[in-house]
């Protein structure tokens, strides 16, 4: 199916996987389409189960294994001054560490009994620590902000924008869950699982 196409019609919120991505006329195993190309732009149309519609870049749309596609991370945030030097990772590093010592310390009042659950859950409400040291690399979270940065030496360069997680009343599932599929809809095969050592993605869909 081809939909009209305009220069400004098309956003891609995903891209498909580096061997590219097989792909269905409808949600239903037994009506294969063409494949798609490696890294292709897709925009995402909707989704039953497992299964997603997507529009390419051609205006061509089709169905694919929503599980494999690729997100691409959202807007960054807006600027408000000029440009500047690169962020010294210090700063960051000393925020996440004074993040880190009070969820201890809520962790040691809620083992000694000091607080009830509820009142851990109050007090670390709001509270958001990201930190991945590998050898020389470093991810650290922005939860001013909302985004990772990544350092390579002694300068921070914006890694993804993050994309806080929807409330549980907002009519869509939180985060992580897996949606079910529609009773009338065939799910298509899983594929293989990640490799180990494979990086977590940090922007879903």
């Amino acid at each position: 199916m081809n939909l009209p196409m305009d220069e400004f019609g098309f956003r891609p919120t995903h891209v498909a996987p580096p061997d590219g991505l097989p792909s269905w006329a409808a949600p239903d195993p037994a009506q294969p389409a063409s494949p798609l190309d490696p890294l292709l732009p897709l925009q995402l149309l909707g989704r039953a189960g497992d299964w997603a519609q997507v529009l390419c870049s051609n205006g061509w749309t089709t169905w694919v294994d929503g599980r494999l596609l690729l997100s691409l991370p959202g807007a960054p945030p807006a600027a408000t001054g000029p440009p500047a030097r690169t962020a010294d990772p210090r700063p960051a590093l000393a925020e996440a560490e004074s993040g880190l010592a009070r969820y201890r310390s809520l962790l040691e009042d809620l083992a000694a009994g000091g607080v009830d659950l509820e009142t851990f859950r109050d007090r670390a409400r709001g509270l958001r620590i990201g930190l991945v040291v590998d050898g020389e690399r470093l991810w650290v979270f922005d939860p001013v902000h909302d985004r990772w940065s990544y350092c390579d030496g002694l300068q921070l360069h914006t890694y993804a924008v993050g994309d806080r997680p929807r409330l549980p009343d907002s009519g869509r599932p939180a985060a992580g869950t897996p949606e079910v599929a529609q009773p009338d809809a065939g799910t298509p095969d899983a594929g293989p699982p990640p490799e180990a050592g494979e990086p977590t993605r940090l922007v879903g869909p």
